[in-house]
């Protein structure tokens, strides 16, 4: 495959789970990639995993912090040339329970992360010469950004507010970079681990497909909104969630 040839991008908080599976995926089609995440340990790691330095680096920080951001994005341009492609998929979710007892503090670091920082990361981005090579941002929220998910309703705020960015971004960075996001239920992930552990099989069974995410489901999908086979789509969610949000109840 090699759809992405010749394409340059970055995908965050990729050291493991869906990042890494897309970053994966980016460099079988041809692509250099650059990785973020927290840990410096697992980045180098998944750096070798997916074939050294001449295809992927990975650099430690944390997705909210402007210096970490700018830094990544020259990086990238002295390694590898302009930027055709950003994935925002860091994202966090300290808090657990219901609103009325949310801690604002934890509201606010989501916003800062989830929100805030995948804006960051756009425009530095378009520093980084997204515009100049036609590129195409994809954004991670989630179907907790579509349906209400009680016991994680605030993160489907932000993942809400993520959808509605990606909207406002397709608008105003049209005609040359398109801007799409993906939002998916359950993936059998680290990050997700509390949402199926020990009841993956009751879980899966509120799910028409009968199974969990995995991250090769999003990775897929990912790479398609970046290639030129999507060279018509903007603005637009698509919701990889084996059915589940056919169905009438809220999102578990």
């Amino acid at each position: 495959m090699s759809k992405l040839s010749g394409a340059v991008a970055i995908v965050t908080g990729a050291s493991r789970g869906i990042g890494f599976a897309i970053a994966q995926r980016f460099v079988a089609e041809g692509a250099k990639v650059c990785i973020t995440g927290r840990n410096a340990e697992a980045l180098e790691t998944a750096v070798k995993d997916l074939g050294g330095p001449d295809v992927a680096i990975g650099i430690p920080g944390k997705g909210d912090d402007a210096g970490h951001r700018a830094e990544v994005v020259d990086t990238v341009r002295n390694a590898f040339g302009p930027l055709s492609i950003l994935v925002n998929n860091v994202g966090i979710n300290p808090a657990y329970g219901p609103l009325a007892d949310l801690d604002l503090g934890a509201a606010r670091k989501m916003v800062d992360v989830n929100v805030l920082g995948a804006l960051g990361w756009v425009q530095e981005s378009l520093r980084g010469g997204l515009a100049e090579t036609g590129g195409s941002v994809v954004n991670i929220s989630s179907v907790s950004g579509v349906r209400p998910a009680p016991g994680i309703a605030f993160y489907g705020v932000t993942k809400a507010a993520l959808i509605h960015l990606t909207e406002e971004l397709a608008v105003e960075l049209a005609p040359k970079i398109r801007v799409n996001a993906i939002a998916p239920a359950v993936v059998k992930t680290k990050f997700a681990t509390a949402l199926y552990e020990g009841r993956e099989e009751e879980v899966a069974a509120t799910y028409p497909l009968r199974r969990l995410g995995v991250p090769e489901d999003i990775s897929g999908a990912v790479a398609f909104l970046c290639s030129p086979d999507a060279s018509w789509i903007t603005g637009q969610t698509v919701v990889i969630d084996g059915g589940s949000t056919l169905l009438t109840q809220a999102v578990q």
